[in-house]
C-alpha cells in the first residue's frame, strides 16, 4: 500500500469515529482488517491507526468492531517492533499525549509510592534511566542511612563519586531500582517521610511496556455486555446539566477489598503509562471504592463511574478528597479529582486525547451526578487550571467554552462581563473564535454551579489557600515563624474554648484537633458558641480521622456556624 493510500485509509477510519447507522459496523470491520494487513513505515500513522483503534474500542458500532479492535491492539506490539527494527525515530511514541503504547519504552522520575509498586508489578523490568541520571549531594543527606562510611567521602571531599557508591552498595544489581527503593522501605521512618527522602533523589527509572495488559493500548476491563452505538455520539449541546444533576441519584456500590485492589491498580497504569499523577491516584484507599454502574441501556451508554477517598493518614487538613476513573465499556476514557468542604466542591476533570469528543459532556454529567450525591454537594466550581491557566491544552481545546456551555459562570465580576461580551460575538458571527488571549484572561479565575437550593455566590471568593496564609502570617508575626510554638499555643487555647482533653484521642485525631485549632484560633466569638454546637465541633474533627472521610464532609454542612466562619475566613484574600 503506497503511503498516499494509506493516509486516505487512515482518514477514512478516523471518519469511522462519528459514522453510525445500518452497515457501519460491517464497513469499520473491514476498513481495520485491510490497515492491519498493511505495512506501517513512519510513527506517525501507526500512531494514528492505534488512537483511533482505541477510540472504535471504547465507542462501537457493532460486535464484530469490538472483535476486530481487540485482535488488532492485542497484536500491536508486533507493529511497533517492526518499526524498531526498520530504525524510525522511536521518541515518536514518547510524548505526552500518546506514550503507553504497546512495543514502547518509558522514562520518568516517579514519586516513592509509584515506583515501589510499579517495581513490584514489574519484577526484573524496571531498571535505573543512568544515562540520564548524576547522582548529586542530595545523596550525602540520604545515603548515609544505608551506605556505610558515606559520610567520610561526602561531607568533606569536593569530587565525591556518588554513582560509584550506589554500584559499589548495589553490587550486580546497581542497575535494578529494587535495591534502592527497599532501602528507603525499610527505614525506621513514617512513609511519607520515606517518601520525601527518596524523591530527593529525583531518580529515573525506565521500563519496556513490551505487550503488558497496563498498557494503553491493553489497558481495558473486561464487561459482561458492552454497548453499541447506531446512533450519533451526544454533543455537548445536547446535554442539559440541570436535567441531570435534577434526576434520581446514582445507586453507588462498595466494592469488594479484592475488586476495589483491582481499579486502584488500574487508576495507576492508566496514569503511568500517560506520565501523569495525581494525589488520590497514587494514595487511593481501596477501603473506599464505591461503582456507579450506569449500565448497557440506551440511558447507561456503557459508562462505570469509579470513586474513593484517601486514608486517614493522607488527608488534607481542611478538605475531603476524592477521585475517581470513568470506564467506558471498559476502556478506560478520563479521571476526575474532587475535593470538597461543607457544600462546595472544587472538581477537575479530564479526559485523555484520544477519546475527546466521545460525549464528554454527558459523561462530566454523570460524573457530577455521582460526585453530588456522594458527597453532599451543592456548588460546584471549577478551578482555573482546568480552564487554562497555565494550561496550554486547556486553551487550545477551548476548555472554558465547554464549562459555560453546560450552565457555569465566572465568579469575578469583569470576568463574567467578559464572558458575555465574547457570546455577543459568537452570536453575531457563528464563525468567530475566541483568541488564545481572551481564553488565558477567562481562566483566571473559578467558575460556578450552584444546584437548586444553593447560596448563590457565597462561595466566590472562597480559597482554603487563603485560610492557610493567614495562619503563615499569623505564625510569622506572632511566633517568630515557630510552627510549634504556634500549635501548642493554639492546642492550648482551643482546648480550654471546647472543654475538651484530646490526651487519649487517635493520633490522627489529635492532629486533626491541631489544625483545626490553628484554624478556630482566628475566629472570634467561639467562645459563645452553644455547648451543642461545640460538642458538634469536635464530633466533626474527630470524624476526620475515621474511616469514611464522607461521614466528615456531611457533618460540616450541618454545622452551619462552624461553615459560615471558615467561608468568611477563605474568603479574604
Amino acid at each position: 500500500m503506497t503511503a498516499n493510500a494509506l493516509d486516505r485509509q487512515l482518514t477514512q477510519l478516523e471518519a469511522c469515529r462519528s459514522r453510525f447507522g445500518p452497515g457501519e459496523a460491517a464497513r469499520v470491520a473491514k476498513l481495520l482488517n485491510r490497515l492491519d494487513s498493511a505495512r506501517f513505515l513512519d510513527p506517525a500513522s501507526l500512531i494514528r491507526l492505534h488512537e483511533a483503534v482505541l477510540f472504535l474500542r471504547a465507542f462501537p458500532q457493532g460486535p464484530e468492531v469490538v472483535r476486530v479492535t481487540e485482535r488488532v491492539l492485542n497484536a500491536f506490539h508486533k507493529k511497533v517492533e517492526t518499526l524498531r527494527k526498520a530504525g524510525a525515530d522511536m521518541d515518536k511514541f514518547d510524548t505526552f499525549e500518546v506514550s503507553g503504547i504497546a512495543g514502547t519504552q518509558m522514562e520518568d522520575t516517579l514519586s516513592f509510592e509509584v515506583a515501589s509498586w510499579l517495581i513490584k508489578h514489574m519484577p526484573g523490568q524496571v531498571e535505573i534511566a543512568w544515562k540520564n541520571y548524576e547522582p548529586g549531594r542530595e545523596l550525602a543527606s540520604t545515603g548515609p542511612r544505608f551506605i556505610p562510611l558515606l559520610e567520610d567521602d561526602a561531607y568533606v571531599e569536593a569530587d565525591t563519586p556518588w554513582r560509584r557508591w550506589l554500584e559499589a552498595a548495589a553490587g550486580k544489581r546497581n542497575s535494578d531500582p529494587a535495591w534502592l527503593v527497599q532501602r528507603f522501605a525499610d527505614l525506621p521512618l513514617p512513609r511519607n517521610q520515606k517518601a520525601e527522602l527518596y524523591e530527593s533523589l529525583r531518580v529515573p527509572l525506565r521500563w519496556n511496556l513490551k505487550n503488558s495488559v497496563s498498557t494503553r493500548t491493553r489497558n481495558w476491563k473486561p464487561v459482561r455486555s458492552i454497548f453499541y452505538h447506531s446512533t450519533p455520539l451526544i454533543s455537548r449541546s445536547q446535554v442539559s446539566l440541570g436535567d441531570e444533576l435534577a434526576r434520581r441519584p446514582p445507586k453507588l456500590t462498595k466494592l469488594s477489598r479484592k475488586k476495589s485492589d483491582e481499579i486502584i491498580d488500574m487508576i495507576r497504569e492508566v496514569m503511568l503509562v500517560r506520565y501523569r499523577e495525581l494525589y488520590g491516584t497514587t494514595l487511593g484507599d481501596p477501603r473506599s471504592v464505591v461503582r456507579a454502574d450506569f449500565g448497557t441501556h440506551q440511558a447507561g451508554r456503557g459508562v462505570t463511574i469509579y470513586l474513593w477517598s484517601l486514608p486517614p493518614d493522607r488527608r488534607l487538613p481542611l478538605r475531603a478528597y476524592v477521585a475517581g476513573l470513568t470506564l467506558k465499556n471498559g476502556v478506560a476514557i478520563n479521571y476526575i479529582e474532587a475535593i470538597g468542604l461543607c457544600e462546595w466542591m472544587e472538581v477537575g476533570f479530564n479526559t485523555f486525547y484520544t477519546f475527546r469528543g466521545g460525549e464528554a459532556g454527558w459523561i462530566y454529567a454523570q460524573a457530577l451526578r455521582c460526585l453530588c450525591h456522594l458527597m453532599g454537594t451543592t456548588c460546584v466550581s471549577v478551578y482555573p487550571y482546568q480552564l487554562g491557566h497555565d494550561n496550554e491544552e486547556a486553551i487550545e481545546s477551548g476548555a472554558f467554552w465547554f464549562y459555560r456551555k453546560l450552565g457555569f459562570r465566572p465568579g469575578l465580576p469583569d470576568l463574567e462581563k467578559l464572558a458575555e461580551h465574547e457570546e455577543q460575538k459568537i452570536a453575531a458571527n457563528p464563525k468567530y473564535r475566541t483568541p488564545a488571549r481572551t481564553l488565558k484572561r477567562l481562566a483566571t479565575g473559578h467558575v460556578f454551579y450552584e444546584l437548586p437550593g444553593a447560596e448563590v455566590r457565597a462561595w466566590d471568593r472562597f480559597s482554603t489557600r487563603n485560610i492557610g496564609l493567614q495562619v503563615n502570617r499569623r505564625m510569622a508575626r506572632d511566633f517568630g515563624g515557630d510552627a510549634v510554638r504556634m500549635r501548642e499555643r493554639a492546642r492550648r487555647a482551643f482546648e480550654r474554648m471546647l472543654k475538651v482533653s484530646p490526651s487519649s484521642w487517635k493520633p490522627l485525631e489529635k492532629t486533626a484537633f491541631e489544625n483545626f485549632a490553628l484554624v478556630l484560633s482566628q475566629v472570634p466569638g467561639l467562645r459563645t458558641w452553644a455547648q451543642e454546637e461545640k460538642e458538634d465541633l469536635i464530633r466533626i474533627i474527630r470524624a476526620k480521622a475515621y474511616p469514611d472521610e464522607m461521614l466528615y464532609l456531611h457533618r460540616t454542612q450541618r454545622h452551619a456556624r462552624l461553615r459560615n466562619a471558615l467561608l468568611k475566613l477563605g474568603s479574604q484574600s
